[in-house]
């Protein structure tokens, strides 16, 4: 073994959250592994895909935080898109080859009067360049052979829809929507429904639950940063339950609780008075516990957490 091998440099124990700006042409992933390396943690995980062409908020779980990230990825997200009206191209968006021209004739009042369909709950195929799977391999797959496969339309909420911004053929939108809505099938709809084709040319996304881009940070200026600084911009880990009401436990209930045990409603103050998920602290020191299942008179744990700090 070479004598000049550079020692591994440890990693450190880190529980939180960073709110992360994705770049352009980085995969979520990638933007993963870098700020890992940056904040040496042992332990990160991501709350669900942006492609790369989108950018935008990112969170990043750290540590026991990552026990939480699945909750983020039913949660709703809010995007900024531009599309471009007349072009439809293979995979709904920039990146695809142009596979249709057509003119567009369309006015603003036609693109308010469109969007108004995709208001609410909406029926959508997912589109072929996609990570879905069909008989365990990825429909992005099929659609790089040159292959087609039937996909079921499945049903998606869009809370809200409005154009921001109009310079045909170039039209901007925001759109709050539920899990599993694919913006870029939403734009090719809005055309369709115009008569004339789009795809879409950017995506930013500014909002995750309750969790927005205010605070988000860049990978240059994680880099740049001290290690105190970068520590400062994570996050609790509780910043990914804030939508789960709060119950507080005296110490004999919260070593139960620590145990695994289940407790009755009854003995908590702060009891919801119906059947919901919560977030759960200790109430000397508003510790966080984990999260749990109240109802039919029981407290019961789903998960655990363990703090470093």
């Amino acid at each position: 073994m070479n004598g000049s091998a550079r020692p591994k440099i440890p990693r450190r124990l880190l529980d939180g959250v960073l709110l992360l700006d994705k770049p352009l042409g980085l995969s979520s992933n990638d933007a993963l592994i870098r700020a890992k390396r940056i904040y040496l943690a042992k332990k990160a995980g991501h709350t669900g895909t942006l492609d790369p062409l989108a950018t935008g908020l990112l969170p990043l779980c750290f540590g026991e935080a990552t026990k939480f990230s699945q909750d983020l990825l039913e949660a709703d997200k809010t995007y900024e898109a531009t599309m471009r009206l007349g072009v439809r191209t293979t995979t709904g968006d920039a990146e695809g080859e142009a596979l249709q021209t057509r003119e567009v004739t369309c006015d603003e009042a036609a693109i308010h009067a469109a969007m108004a369909h995709f208001r609410g709950e909406i029926a959508q195929v997912p589109p072929m360049y996609s990570a879905l799977k069909r008989d365990g391999k990825p429909l992005y797959e099929y659609a790089r052979a040159g292959q087609t496969v039937e996909r079921e339309a499945r049903h998606v909420s869009i809370h809200a829809l409005e154009m921001i911004a109009c310079a045909l053929p170039d039209v901007t939108f925001r759109v709050t929507c539920s899990k599993g809505t694919y913006v870029r099938t939403l734009a090719e709809d809005i055309g369709e429904k115009l008569g004339c084709g789009a795809h879409l040319v950017a995506l930013r996304r500014t909002g995750v639950g309750a969790l927005t881009l205010e605070h988000a940070i860049t990978l240059e200026t994680l880099a740049d940063a001290t290690q105190a600084e970068r520590d400062s911009w994570l996050q609790p880990v509780d910043a990914l339950l804030t939508t789960f009401p709060a119950v507080h436990l005296d110490a004999d209930a919260t070593r139960r609780f620590a145990q695994g045990q289940r407790l009755k409603l009854s003995e908590i103050a702060d009891a919801p008075a119906q059947a919901v998920r919560v977030r759960v602290y200790a109430i000397d020191d508003q510790r966080l516990l984990g999260v749990a299942r109240a109802g039919e008179g029981v407290l019961a744990p789903e998960r655990l957490v363990v703090l470093t700090a």
